[in-house]
Parts: C-alpha cells; structure tokens; sequence
C-alpha cells in the first residue's frame, strides 16, 4: 500500500475513532456533577476557549485569568476563583485519563506506520524458506530483549486510576455505553494523587501492578508465539525475554531505601509471582481431571497456593514446579490424547520465565558511598582485607595492583554510619535473595558514576568480604556511565577490566557477558541534546570495539526516560539503526514514568511495543542498512554539530540567569512537595541548589512544564545553521535521508518541539530582568524550527507524522488551561507576601503538574 495512502487511512481512522468519540464521551463527562460545583463542567469549555484564544493574542496568564472570571464569574471573590481552578483541575485531569483510554481503545482500529516493526513481518519472512526461517531462529538463540521498571517519581496515575483505565478501554473498544456511563462516574470520585509520599515498598506495589496486569500475559504471549513459529533453545543462558526491577533495590540519591526494603519488595514480587501461577493452575485444575496426574496436582497444588497466600518457602521451588508440570504433561501425552496439554506448556512457559522472583531486583548504588563503605572496612572494621593504609589516594594504576581478593567476614555494627550499614547488609541479602527466589532473582549491581576500573573491583572486594566467595560469586557488576566525560573514558574503564585477571576469570564464570549501562538523562543535562546522543553513540562504538577485541559478549543496558530528552521517543528506531559498530543482540533498557503506562498500559500495547524492540534486533544483525555505519565523512559532520551544541548549551547553563528562571517561572522548587515518589527531586537535598545535584528529570520536567523543552532541542539549529553556513548543507539532508540514526535522533527532537509554547511566556519578553533571557530561548526555538522544517522538507513540525501531530495537538489543548493556571499561580507566588494564601498558591501549582505530565505522556 502506497504510503501517502496509509496515512490518510490512519488520519481518517483516528479521527473516527479518536476524535469523534472524545468529543461525544467528553460531552457526557462534563455534565455528571461530580463535586457539587454543578456549574464546572458547563462552564470548563468557555474557560478553554478563553485560553486558546487569549494565548494566540500572547496575553499573560494572570491577564487570561483574571479577564475570564471579569467576564464569565463576574460576582466571586479572590478565594472563590482560586476553588473554580482546582474544580477545573479536577475535571481536566480526569479529561486526559478520558482520552488516553480511548486512543489505547482504538489501539487495533488505527493501523500503525511502523507495522513494519511486529513479530508477523518475522513471521512472514520465515515462511519464505527453511533457510530462512533457520536463519531468524539462530539470531532470535542469539538474542534478548530485557525491560526495566524503575522507580522514578514520574509515574502519576495511583492503581486505582490504572484499574478504571483498563476497564475504561474495555468498554470503549465496543462501545458499552452504560458501564463507559458508570466508569467516568467512579472516575470522577476516585483520588488521583496521594495525600502522603509513598514509601518504596509503596512505589513497588504500585507498579507491579504492570507485572502481574500486563506483563505476565504479554511477555508469554509473545515466547508462545516464538516457541510456534521458530527453534527457540529452551536451554540457552540467557532467557530471550527479561524483566527487571529497580523499586526497592534502587537506592542510589534515596535515603528511604533500605535492607528490610530491598527483603520486602523480593518477597512481595515472589508472592505476586505465585498469585500469577495459582489463577491460571485453578483452570488448569478443573480440566485435568484423569487418573495418574492426582498425586502430582495435589503436590502442585499446595505448593503454589501456600506460597501465594501463606507463610512462602524459603527456597527457590522453580525446578520442583517443573518437573511436576513435565510429569503431567507426560501423563497427558501418554495415556490421554495430550487433552489440556496446552494449558499445562502454558504454565510451564511461565514458570520458566518468572521463576519464584517475576523480576529481577537490580541493587544500584553510587560509586563515591561504596568508596566510603571501602574505607570503613580497610580503616574501621578490624578485619584483615589486604588493603594498605591510604588505598584512597593512591593512583588508580596503584590502587587496582593493591587490590588483593582476600575473602573475608566483616559484620557492620549498628551504630556504624547508615549507609555503609546499608551497604553491606544489601550485599549479604542478595545471597539470601538468591538463595530463597533464584539466582536471577538479585544478580545485578550497578554503580552509577562509575568512573575507572577501581570502582568496580572494589565493589567486589566488597562482596568478598560480607560472605560471597570467589568461586560462587554469582552477581553481574554493572558500570554505569552518565556523563560526557565519563562516557569518554568509559572503553579505557572496560580494557582495564577486560585485561585484570580476576574480573577476566569472574566474567568466563559468567558466561562472558558483560552488561554496560549508559545514561541518556545526565548527559543531556550536561551536554544538551545532540552531545548527549553523540556521546553515547561514539561510546557505544568503542565500547563494542573493546569488548570484540577481548572476545566478550557485551550488552548495553540504555537508562531512557520518557520524553528525547531523557533517550525516550521512538526508541525501538535507534535500535534498528544500530550499525555493525554497535553490539546490539542483547537490547536492555528502562521504562519508567509515563512510559509505562503510555506504551505498556494494556497487554495489545506492549506486545506491539516489545515486538518491535525485538523485531529491531533481529533485522538488524539479518538484514543491516549499509548507510547506518556512518563513513568517517559522516561522522566528522555529526561531531562537528554536536560540539556547536555543547557550546551554546554549555553557555546557556553557565548564564546567571539560568537557575534561577527555572525556580521562578517553573514548578522546580514545589516538585519535591508532589507525592508520588519516595526520592527526593536533587541530592544533596539539605544544601541550595544547584545544577549538578538537580536530577534530570526534575530537570527536564521543570522544562516542560514551561513548554520550552531546551533538554530536547536548544542547541540543534545553531548547529544545523552552521552546517548550511559551511556548504554543508546537501551532506546533511543526504544524511537525514538515509541515515536511521540521525534521522531518529531529528525526529524525536522535532517531537520535543513540538510540545514546546512559547505563546505562553511571551509576555516575558518586555520583564526588564529575564526579557533578553527568554528572548535568547525563543530565538533558537525559532531558528532550529526553520531549520528541521528545511531538512524535513516539511512546512509544520512532525509533518511526517500526522496522526501523531494531531493526538499531541489535542492533548496540548486540554491541558493549556493548566498550563495557563500554573503560571498564574507562580505569578501570584512570586509577587504576594501572604503565607496563607501562598500555601494555597503552592497547591495550585502542584496540582496543575499531573495532568500536564499525564497528558504529555513522555514529558518527565
């Protein structure tokens, strides 16, 4: 099918489907009462137009508010209009949940550009010929695709909401008018947001919510699906499809992180796990009824139920459970014609992939605390480890010739420093983890601002000394480079390793695989957009060069957030686009925030989204594109481009102004007071603020909630105007054309654009303070929109992509009046001494930055 001829059926589908049906539910929605403010929902829409047309004139919000309630509410005081905003809050929050269920509804009905991208193209390919249906089993043997739930405070919707989100769709998908009628309802009475912060074990039950809802069924879907059409080796190492886990183990930056935390999430996620088994075993119990399985059912039968309600075992019960479910099946197979044998491969398939652990529990920790936790053990702890006196300001050539491997049993007193305790507790519970759930259950850790070797061997002498021994030393450690520089050294960081003798022995013992994980969300904070990206392009060039001379099998494990900014946007391009320079068979990366409710909230959407990752791995390493091995020419441009980037970028954060228009015009200061996470929003949260403690998706979220996405694009066309300027232009757009990498790299930023107004600040460009400020954010705005519009060949940002331009257009205008409220309650901040109201005021504020996140979908 012609490809103009596929987008119009998809325009005219989503308009049908989506557009339509928000506009008639919308209209039911806002004419239930819901908080006896009869008047909200009829007097919503005049707000709405107010705002759009208001904020085309370029109108301040104060101004846009204050005019509304002269002209519409002319007879309420001060108080009263602060209460119709948060009546509007209310409505248009809940608005966003309407829409977002029925785009996911028309999930199937809307056809998708990059259908290319499912497990039937695979299949299809593979009926052409054995040879090559061989071919795409021995790459799929090859091969595994791991995702990463991470705790991240960007994940608004409370379990109660997602539960009427999937009902919700449900009924959309056919219509039910009476229960879509009953569910706006229980929507609209159903708090969406917490009165207090969650705990960790709180943040773990609320997403394991997608384990045990979306995942157990959409991750054995697709290994049925693979199990059918291709020779998967059910013995391989790796398993093809992974989950893993950071709530709970992830206690780099969050102090409310602890021991009994990390022993409370592994437990809850084995019992999660057995809950899983039970309700599909009650099934699988009411069909097998025969003679000669009784034995085994009932043994079955009490394991998985004790486990999933009672007291759990204190074991790893994957093999036993195993071998029952075989001896059934052999049962059914020999003496009853295989009836039901599907339902028992189908529990077999699945206690084979979440074993008594579901995910695996990462543990992440930084490098400058485990170096604090070296020095009480080689200075304080009395214990004989083989480390000289002042190990910490040697040289790192002296320090790794100093480190010995000495095994040893160092208990760390209670009164000892907390995160040291924390440390080396933490160690010693990932034995006893392993031990009761599996190893898999908790094999990784990952020291993030890893920046030399030391770091790393260190961390295992840590190990060696809290009751692991060299022999048995089943962890994968996993360095985490985030910075420009960082990820500049990180190929030296990894030779160095790949040449000691006892990492090199540790890692054949772990079937040489090494995991390097590499984070998109600081180094865009460090470098801005095009540095970031190049960086960990060029690392992970080098980095596969390091590990192929050293013949290791290197997977790279991406930390992506949400929005581009943070490595998020069309994520499974870059992997399709990964050339022959870049290890690409093994794809782990991070879902987190948004995304995991936006592209893994219903089972249709993350099958279609994991099918896609996995698609991109095989055609990949099957059938490369020749233009994404960049020739040194392209490279040369794209360096060329990223280094102009990094200066305007690094100029703009350096400006005097930088931080603080960020505390004054976004919700910066307040998004520690937002209670949806257990981490606070910088380290070092006792002390000012300052950049380099600010996380990155405080960062990126205060940018956004600003609608100027600078993480996402500032930068990007000086850099390209350069390259026009210098005759380089054709090279450019031929690059574009034919290069997956840089074409997915415009592309999403064209996306960050693309949620970007500055219609809505533009009233700061007559402030005597930040007029020239703003003025020099817009100007590039403005500048790299001319120039993506020219490389494109486009005349309005994501031209390519209109149906996706049109469902971020839609959002963009439900959530303006929140946009508008929140910068007129900054104002109101800003400019008013009273503290009672500006407590109010903070609120205000708060409550806008859920629903504008919600509606960005990858915007945190």
């Amino acid at each position: 099918m012609p490809l103009n001829l596929k987008l119009s059926q998809r325009e005219t589908a989503f308009n049908n489907e989506v557009v339509m049906r928000f506009e008639l539910y919308n209209s039911l929605f806002q004419t239930l009462p819901f908080y006896q403010v009869k008047d909200t929902g009829i007097l919503l829409p005049f707000f709405s137009s107010h705002c759009e047309k208001e904020t085309n004139k370029l109108i301040s919000p104060t101004a846009i508010i204050e005019s509304f309630f002269k002209k519409y509410v002319p007879d309420i005081d001060h108080r009263e209009q602060i209460n119709r905003m948060f009546r509007f809050i209310q409505y248009i929050e809940r608005q966003v949940v309407l829409f977002d269920a029925i785009e996911d509804s028309s999930f199937n009905k809307l056809g998708r550009a990059d259908d290319s991208g499912t497990l039937q193209v695979l299949s299809q390919q593979a009926a052409v010929s054995q040879d090559a249906r061989n071919e795409i089993s021995a790459k799929l043997n090859d091969f595994s695709l791991r995702l990463v739930l991470t705790a991240h405070p960007t994940q608004f919707y409370p379990g109660t909401i997602l539960g009427i989100m999937t009902d919700l769709i449900e009924a959309l998908k056919t219509n039910d008018i009476n229960t879509i009628d009953v569910l706006l309802q229980q929507l609209g009475k159903t708090p969406f947001f917490n009165k207090t912060s969650p705990t960790p074990v709180d943040e773990a039950i609320s997403l394991a919510w997608f384990l045990e809802n979306i995942f157990y069924h959409a991750v054995s879907g697709i290994q049925s699906k693979l199990d059918e059409e291709f020779d998967i080796e059910p013995a391989r190492h790796n398993q093809l499809l992974e989950l893993g886990f950071w709530p709970g183990g992830d206690r780099d930056g969050n102090p409310n992180v602890t021991v009994e935390t990390t022993r409370s999430v592994a437990s809850f996620l084995r019992q999660r796990a057995f809950r899983c088994y039970y309700r599909d075993y009650r099934l699988l119990k009411r069909r097998v009824t025969f003679r000669g399985v009784e034995k085994a059912m009932a043994t079955l039968d009490k394991i998985i139920y004790s486990n999933a309600n009672f007291k759990q075992d204190d074991r790893d019960l994957q093999p036993e459970i195993l071998e029952l479910l075989r001896s059934i099946r052999y049962t059914l197979v020999a003496d009853h014609d295989s009836l039901f044998v599907n339902l028992v491969d189908d529990l077999i398939r699945k206690v084979s992939l979440f074993g008594c652990y579901f995910a695996t529990l990462d543990i992440r920790q930084d490098s400058r605390v485990l170096r604090k936790v070296l020095n009480f053990c080689t200075s304080k702890s009395g214990a004989y480890t083989g480390i000289p006196e002042g190990y910490l300001e040697f040289s790192e050539e002296d320090k790794i010739k100093s480190i010995t491997f000495n095994e040893a049993d160092i208990i760390c007193p209670d009164d000892e420093e907390k995160l040291t305790c924390d440390t080396l507790n933490t160690i010693r519970l990932m034995k006893e983890i392993q031990r009761t759930n599996g190893e898999k259950a908790c094999q990784r850790f990952i020291i993030s601002n890893c920046q030399q070797a030391s770091d790393i061997l260190q961390l295992m002498d840590l190990f060696l000394w809290s009751g692991w021994k060299k022999d048995s030393l089943s962890v994968d450690f996993m360095p985490l480079f985030e910075t420009v520089n960082d990820l500049k050294s990180a190929a030296q960081v990894m030779e160095t390793l790949y040449t000691h003798p006892f990492y090199k022995e540790h890692l054949s013992k772990r079937n040489n695989l090494q995991s390097i994980m590499l984070g998109f969300s600081d180094s865009t904070k460090d470098g801005g957009y095009l540095m970031a990206n190049w960086s960990i392009y060029k690392a992970k060039v080098e980095l596969t060069a390091m590990a192929r001379k050293y013949g290791v099998d290197l997977a790279f494990f991406d930390g992506r957030g949400g929005p581009p900014a943070r490595g998020g946007g069309k994520t499974h391009r870059f992997y399709a686009s990964m050339g022959d320079e870049i290890a690409n068979k093994h794809i782990q990366l991070t879902i987190q925030g948004q995304t995991v409710s936006s592209q893994y909230g219903s089972v249709e959407t993350a099958r279609f989204n994991m099918e896609q990752l996995i698609n991109a791995g095989v055609i990949s390493a099957l059938q490369p594109n020749p233009n994404d091995l960049l020739d040194a020419k392209h490279k040369e441009l794209i360096s060329a481009m990223a280094d102009e980037s990094y200066k305007l970028f690094l100029d703009l954060r350096q400006h005097p102004l930088f931080v603080e228009y960020l505390e004054k015009f976004s919700p910066l200061k307040l998004l520690s007071h937002i209670n949806i996470s257990s981490r606070p929003t910088k380290r070092n949260s006792d002390a000012s603020l300052k950049l380099e403690d600010l996380r990155a998706i405080s960062f990126v979220t205060s940018w956004s909630q600003l609608k100027q996405s600078i993480p996402g694009f500032y930068g990007v066309g000086t850099a390209l105007n350069k390259m026009k300027e210098a005759d380089n232009w054709n090279e450019i757009k031929d690059l574009y054309n034919s290069s997956g990498f840089f074409k997915t790299m415009v592309d999403n930023c064209v996306m960050s654009m693309t949620k970007s107004d500055f219609r809505v600040t533009a009233y700061l460009e007559k402030d005597k303070k930040f007029g020239q400020f703003w003025k020099m954010l817009r100007d590039e705005f403005e500048l790299t929109k001319a120039m993506l519009l020219e490389l494109t060949g486009t005349t309005i940002l994501m031209g390519e992509y209109p149906v996706e331009r049109r469902s971020i257009a839609i959002r963009e205008k439900i959530v303006l009046p929140l946009v508008i409220i929140q910068h007129y309650a900054l104002h109101c901040l800003n400019n008013n001494p009273d503290e009672e109201l500006a407590k109010i005021y903070n609120k205000l504020v708060i409550r806008t930055v859920y629903g504008i996140v919600n509606a960005g979908r990858n915007l945190a």
